[in-house]
């Protein structure tokens, strides 16, 4: 059973993964050339907007939950290789998607179903993000 104490900081680690794929993102749309990822430019623009929207989600819910959301920002990953970026960024989306079902189990081992039922929406975007860089790398 996981203590609320644990799910927060979890919550905070959740955060930090979120801050950093907003700045990869926003970075690797600023660096990525070549006609074969002009449709994905835009996307990953958006996907930045989307990963800020799931930070401010995340710092709410951990306010709410009696925690301090972090300042912290976890490891970005960079490349000069546009097809590398967009594997940088699947495995994050990857890593999310992993998280946030983890998250979403122990939400509803605490009983916090509100949580839960917000996490598994910052889930379907994330799964969203990951078929969109599948599709533009030919998976």
């Amino acid at each position: 059973m996981i203590t609320m104490e644990k799910f927060i900081e979890e919550l905070n680690k959740d955060l930090e993964w979120e801050y950093a794929a907003a700045i990869q993102y926003i970075q690797h749309a600023s660096l990525i050339t070549g006609p074969e990822y002009e449709s994905i430019i835009k996307e990953l623009i958006v996907h930045a907007q989307e990963e800020i929207q799931h930070a401010i989600t995340l710092s709410e819910q951990i306010a709410f939950l009696g925690g301090i959301p972090s300042i912290s920002v976890e490891e970005i990953k960079t490349s000069m290789d546009s097809k590398e970026m967009l594997i940088q960024d699947l495995e994050g989306e990857e890593n999310a998607i992993k998280r946030y079902k983890e998250r979403i189990k122990q939400a509803e081992e605490l009983g916090e179903y509100g949580v839960r039922r917000i996490l598994e929406d910052i889930l379907v975007q994330e799964e969203e993000h990951k078929r969109d860089l599948l599709t533009v790398l030919g998976r």
